[in-house]
C-alpha cells in the first residue's frame, strides 16, 4: 500500500506502507514437530490466545491455510 509521509510544514513525500509479517517457528504437540509459519502480529496473538491447535483449525475452515 502507498501513501506519503507528511512532514511538520505539511511537505508531501511518497511512501510505501509495508506488511507486518514475521517468520516463527511453533512447536505443535500433537504432532511432535516444530512447525514454522510466516504470520503476522494479529496472528501470533491469536495463536497465543487460543492455542496453535484451535488457530490452524480456524484457519483451515477458513480457507486461509493448506495442511499437509
Amino acid at each position: 500500500m502507498g501513501g506519503n509521509n507528511v512532514s511538520h510544514s505539511k511537505r508531501r513525500t511518497k511512501r510505501k506502507f509495508d506488511v507486518n509479517l514475521f517468520k516463527k517457528k511453533f512447536y505443535l504437540p500433537s504432532e511432535d514437530r516444530w512447525v514454522s509459519l510466516t504470520i503476522s502480529a494479529a496472528g501470533i496473538r491469536t495463536i497465543n490466545k487460543n492455542g496453535l491447535e484451535a488457530a490452524l483449525k480456524n484457519a483451515k475452515e477458513k480457507g486461509f491455510v493448506e495442511l499437509n
